[in-house]
């Protein structure tokens, strides 16, 4: 299958262009003394050092490409405006003569430079997570509990007090009850506080009803 050729007005301007730069190229170097095949080897080199700045820049717009790509379009517009006319091609200065023989070896190093320089690719940085929105849902009414009702205990009536026969108070010898103030007074230094009933009762080996009797005297 033949594929149409389109034909593109860009395309076409790339060509005359391309074609009269080389034409002027070569009538340039030419008038400054590079006869034979050396006047058609100095538009073919400028043209190579177009092509590997314009690789360099599709990968890198380092400021390197951009000096070499500027050198390349002096180079290239500048012999367009000096066979304009306004040079006299019969009679080329000696600075054009030199710069037209130096430039081979100043492409040459251009383009080394374009080929070899390690070009700075800077890793790409890390998409940021994106934060997940929050939707604020009313929050559900917690479930009230109605308490159970407690049921009322009834309060039993106090019983009524039973009639106590008065106690008699044993007889107490005075000699007890002095010895018995002894016992107090050492358990008061030792332990800083009065005797009770039951301790008084243990030290001295009575009965309750006659301690409680001598506690009475003592307080």
């Amino acid at each position: 299958m033949i594929r149409s050729i389109r034909i593109d007005a860009v395309l076409i301007q790339a060509v005359i262009a391309g074609a009269l730069s080389f034409a002027h190229l070569h009538d340039l170097a030419e008038a400054a003394g590079q006869t034979g095949w050396k006047a058609w080897a100095y538009p073919v080199s400028v043209d190579l050092l177009l092509v590997a700045v314009w690789r360099r820049l599709r990968t890198e717009r380092s400021k390197l490409a951009w000096f070499w790509f500027l050198v390349a379009l002096v180079a290239s517009l500048g012999a367009n405006i000096a066979t304009a006319g306004l040079l006299d091609l019969d009679h080329v200065p000696a600075w054009l003569r030199i710069l037209v023989a130096g430039w081979p070896a100043l492409a040459f190093l251009g383009g080394t430079l374009l080929a070899h320089t390690p070009t700075d690719h800077a890793p790409a940085p890390a998409p940021e997570p994106r934060p997940v929105p929050v939707v604020d849902r009313p929050a559900a009414p917690e479930p009230t509990q109605t308490p159970a009702p407690v049921p009322e205990i009834p309060t039993p009536e106090p019983a009524p007090a039973l009639p106590q026969a008065p106690a008699s108070t044993p007889a107490v010898p005075p000699a007890l009850v002095d010895h018995a103030r002894k016992v107090a007074t050492e358990h008061r230094t030792r332990t800083g506080a009065d005797i009770d009933t039951a301790t008084l009762r243990d030290r001295l080996g009575i009965p309750e009803d006659l301690a409680g009797a001598i506690v009475a005297q003592l307080a």
